[in-house]
Parts: structure tokens; sequence; C-alpha cells
């Protein structure tokens, strides 16, 4: 069985779309995916399986709604994939000085190259993004909260779903996995 990494959107955000880790890591376990393990409050959970990402993020969000009665994206990553972000980060020296202002946002499709740079020229403030393949790499060097690059913003522009960690998440669950 291989390890995975599952990231479910926005999820126990201002009270909405409660879901408790006890109830995904029962969720998990209910589906027959192996050792279940959750970081954090905000959706992230490593686990083992046999299945592939696509099946098993179309298998999550179907279950998701009708057992915890969240409407949810799951994005699902092999370790493999997940290692080949951390490897693909255009911004190593951020990622070092200040890795709570870098952002790995996973999205559901590739990032167009045109469209990432429609993006960079759209943003008002300091922010940079780069992108490789189904993940989109962004630098919040004011801060994420006062950004006006909001993550609708972003999946618009991309015309694709996406989530995003800070890259210190990033790390942990890559370190979850490879246990």
């Amino acid at each position: 069985m291989a390890s995975h990494i599952g990231l479910l959107r926005a999820i126990n955000l201002a009270g909405i779309n409660r879901v408790s880790m006890t109830e995904l890591r029962a969720l998990m376990t209910a589906l027959g995916l192996a050792d279940a393990q959750t970081l954090l409050q905000s959706g992230n959970v490593v686990f083992r399986s046999d299945a592939s990402p696509d099946q098993l993020e179309r298998q999550l969000e179907k279950a998701a709604a009708k057992r915890l009665g969240v409407q949810t994206d799951f994005f699902v990553r092999t370790a493999k994939e997940w290692r080949a972000i951390i490897e693909g980060n255009p911004f190593p020296k951020e990622a070092k000085a200040d890795p709570g202002h870098l952002l790995a946002v996973v999205l559901k499709g590739d990032a167009d190259a045109a469209k990432v740079v429609a993006l960079q020229n759209a943003i008002k403030g300091r922010e940079v993004v780069r992108a490789k393949g189904r993940c989109l790499y962004v630098v919040y060097p004011d801060g994420v909260g006062r950004s006006r690059l909001t993550s609708a913003m972003i999946e618009k522009m991309l015309g694709t779903r996406g989530t995003a960690r800070n890259w210190n998440t990033v790390l942990k669950l890559d370190a979850l996995a490879s246990t």
C-alpha cells in the first residue's frame, strides 16, 4: 500500500463545514483506508491505500457528503507526488526564512502557464506566484490576511479549484507520510 496525503478544502473555517479530526479518521477507517493520521484541525490526513489519487478523491468526496454531511473537495496526492511538490518549490530562500508566508496551493487541474502569468500580472501587492503541474506556489511577504490575492481570485483566474497549506504544514505532512 502506498502512502497518500489528503487535504480537505474549506473545513473548520469560522464555524463552516465543521469536521472533527476524530470523525475524519473514523471515515477513513470505515472506507478501508489504512493508518489514517490527521494533522492540525484544518483537514490534513495521511493514510495508506492501493487506490489511485483520483479514485480516492471521488470516494472521499462522496463519503464525506453522505456520512459527515459536508460537501467539500478532497485533494489527494501520493507521498511521491508530495515530495515532488517540495522539490519543485521555486522559492527555497522564502521556504527557509519565512515558511509561514509561503503557501502551496494544491490544485484539481494543471496550472496553465498563460493563466499563471495573467494571475501574476493581476496582483496589486507584493505577492509572487509560480506554478508547476497541479501546484501553485505563492509568497505572501506582507501576510495572507491582508492580501488581496484570495483563493477565490486564484481559482477564478486559473479555472480550477485549490486548497492552500503553508510551507510548515507541507513539511509536516511530508514527515508524517514518510514514517
